[in-house]
């Protein structure tokens, strides 16, 4: 298959209690592409009349939008899993959206043909800040990297990619972690990278609105030591109910190791079931992972600008319930082999 201006695919847009004058921004973008072959699908994480009589109301009955009737709430992570299950068989290919950034009329058309050569295609985007867009920066500087390195830190965001549908008979469904780093994106690019290759381009495609309601913002992902310090502290409380200095270690673990892992562990699984074996790159952090291997890879990332040093330092805070569950594992695993010599 050619994926060119005849390729018909899906826009695959995730909302919840979306702001409306944002929303509308984002609606008429996306309905002004260059390429016009494509379906929207509009997942509504609760409140599906009122978005479904917007967008109605909006985009004048245009066809090839459509929300989906859902009133439970998923939050983001399975939000966009749901509108994936949803992505009809005869689709080629998948452009993920937020409901609250603003596409350049060319960015479909512009990142298409790169799926030619990759299963996944991500672009750059103008970073606003609200009220009254004022740029922060004239791009998000996303890199190529290995596998490894794509697996420490993310380089792809969901509303700056394009990719194959077929991808999906990997992703889905969508490992599970209960924690903020727990998203799709990442996940999708992992299984990209790890299959039919991920490619990050410096096109500026979108901008990419900051405003108060972000879930993962883009600057503010950007944080200082300090300030890292107390997000941690602070999802600590949101997902172990304390901020107690063992709690802050399980949460930094999960941000670092565990959802890492959980991705690993899923990938070597689905690959060596789907006969394509064991894929390389992902030995620094699947279950039993080789500490001189996660090493290399955290310090190489490091070093290269690859990784960044809140997040280093985050893998860092992971370590001491990291080296006490795989001790946990070591030692449960000891007393089953000698209870089975009796």
């Amino acid at each position: 298959m050619r994926f060119d201006s005849n390729s018909f695919g899906v826009v695959a847009l995730a909302a919840y209690q979306p702001e409306w004058e944002l929303f509308r921004t984002q609606l008429r973008s996306i309905q002004n592409q260059t390429h016009s072959r494509f379906q929207c699908l509009i997942s509504a994480d609760g409140g599906f009349a009122e978005v479904r009589d917007f967008v109605d109301r909006e985009l004048g009955g245009d066809e090839r939008f459509r929300v989906l009737g859902f009133e439970g709430r998923l939050g983001f992570y399975g939000n966009f899993e749901r509108v994936l299950k949803h992505v009809p068989a005869e689709a080629a290919w998948i452009a993920l959206s937020d409901q609250d950034d603003s596409w350049y009329p060319s960015k479909i058309e512009a990142l298409l043909p790169h799926l030619n050569d990759v299963s996944l295609v991500a672009a750059q985007a103008r970073v606003v800040r609200l009220p009254g867009n004022e740029v922060i920066t004239e791009s998000t500087l996303r890199k190529n990297v290995d596998l490894d390195a794509l697996l420490a830190q993310n380089q792809v965001t969901g509303s700056l990619c394009v990719f194959r549908r077929d991808l999906l008979d990997l992703a889905m469904p969508f490992p599970r972690l209960n924690t903020i780093s727990q998203v799709h994106d990442h996940w999708l690019a992992v299984c990209a990278k790890a299959t039919g290759g991920a490619l990050v381009v410096e096109d500026v495609v979108q901008d990419y609105v900051q405003h108060g309601g972000n879930v993962l913002g883009e600057v503010g992902g950007r944080k200082s030591i300090a300030k890292s310090f107390e997000h941690v502290r602070a999802l600590s409380r949101k997902f172990q109910g304390s901020s107690s200095p063992l709690a802050i270690l399980r949460t930094a673990n999960d941000l670092s190791f565990g959802w890492r892992r959980v991705m690993a562990d899923a990938l070597r699984v689905r690959l060596s079931q789907g006969g394509s074996g064991q894929v390389v790159g992902i030995s620094a952090f699947v279950t039993g992972h080789s500490w001189l291997s996660t090493a290399r890879t955290l310090g190489l990332g490091l070093r290269r600008g690859e990784i960044a040093l809140p997040c280093f330092v985050e893998f860092v805070a992971g370590i001491p319930i990291e080296i006490f569950e795989k001790n946990l594992v070591k030692h449960v695993n000891q007393a089953t082999d000698s209870g089975n010599e009796f």
